[in-house]
């Protein structure tokens, strides 16, 4: 259980930031969605590059995961209709909510409690798909 006290403590560093940079906010959001404000696109721009130096890092390493096994990158064949299609879902989903799917536990931290609905209906969601993919086209 002490090992995993840092990764809590991270998540809760995690949740200041994003509340802190207004990453939660609705509004940003709602801003972003309409084009009125670079804060959001700055912040996502941001995390593109930082996750492309830290893949690049990790391709060029040797790191393992949290069990000692090497991580390691599998390619992917690109769809464009399947990236298309899961990125408007995603996108719809997104502005309907006000809120990414990362920030979702944050909000409830903040005490939005009904973001529990979107929670939980993410949750069904993703255990629907398991049951329907194998029949689902890919």
């Amino acid at each position: 259980m002490m090992k995993y006290l840092k990764y809590g403590l991270l998540g809760v560093v995690f949740g200041i930031v994003f509340t802190k940079a207004e990453i939660i906010s609705w509004y940003r959001i709602y801003e972003m969605f309409r084009f009125e404000s670079f804060h959001m696109y700055g912040i996502i721009g941001s995390a593109v590059v930082l996750s492309a130096i830290a893949t690049f890092l990790i391709k060029r390493s040797s790191f393992n995961d949290l069990y000692g096994n090497p991580i390691v990158f599998s390619p992917k064949v690109m769809s464009v209709p399947r990236y298309l299609y899961g990125g408007i879902i995603f996108g719809m989903g997104w502005a309907l909510v006000g809120a990414c799917p990362g920030p979702l536990y944050i909000m409830v931290g903040n005490g939005v409690i009904v973001i529990l609905v979107v929670i939980l209906s993410a949750i069904l969601g993703t255990y629907v798909y398991g049951l329907l993919r194998n029949k689902l086209p890919h």
